[in-house]
């Protein structure tokens, strides 16, 4: 096996954008207020009646409400916390 040898240069410029990424990345895994400041209840209005009528929260049972809202939170690119206080809220309601 031939070795390729890698320039000073681009060895640089990959650890200084896997640098600059990780910072961005670090800094982009904050919870923004308007999500954190939301009740379950206000998330579940604002974000599922964008695509659908909102299903009565009594109609499933805990497991169910589990399961849809795996489904919603990859489908309507929810994050965990989003998910997680409508998934309570709706566990509350049932």
């Amino acid at each position: 096996m031939k070795n390729i040898r890698v320039p000073k240069t681009f060895t640089i410029i990959m650890i200084l954008s896997i640098t600059i990424v990780s910072f961005v990345m670090m800094d982009g895994c904050k919870v923004p207020e308007s999500i954190t400041s939301k009740s379950g209840a206000q998330l579940w209005g604002e974000n599922c009646i964008r695509c659908h009528n909102s299903p009565d929260p009594k109609g499933y049972s805990d497991d169910q409400w589990d399961a849809a809202a795996e489904h919603m939170r990859q489908k309507a690119i929810l994050t965990n916390l989003e998910i997680t206080k409508i998934r309570d809220f709706l566990k509350s309601a049932n």
